[in-house]
């Protein structure tokens, strides 16, 4: 799991930037606009995602759109299912406990 992948995720800014990128490329005043955010800001906050490889320029004539990679989420994804596992069982033994208290 690459760190710089959850760092650029931490913001709140960031975060959203890219939920609204799964959905569709957009460019970065699209961006700005939907954040109501500078355009100064959102440029920033795009090369941090650009740079921890969650989000890509796709050149259109005269125009950058930018959109989601999905092979650092699908890292992700595998990295927080080696954890899922874990929670699972140990929701099991509460249930388990909670129907013992019941009983009781």
């Amino acid at each position: 799991m690459n760190t710089a992948t959850l760092k650029a995720l931490a913001d709140p800014s960031r975060l959203k930037m890219v939920e609204l990128l799964r959905e569709e490329s957009l460019t970065v005043g699209e961006i700005a606009d939907r954040l109501q955010l500078r355009q100064p800001q959102a440029s920033k906050h795009l090369r941090i995602l650009r740079e921890a490889g969650l989000v890509e320029v796709v050149p259109e004539a005269n125009r950058h759109r930018f959109r989601v990679r999905p092979e650092p989420l699908m890292e992700m994804n595998a990295w927080l299912e080696s954890f899922r596992g874990m929670w699972e069982g140990r929701f099991e033994h509460l249930s388990d406990y909670l129907r013992r208290m019941d009983r009781t």
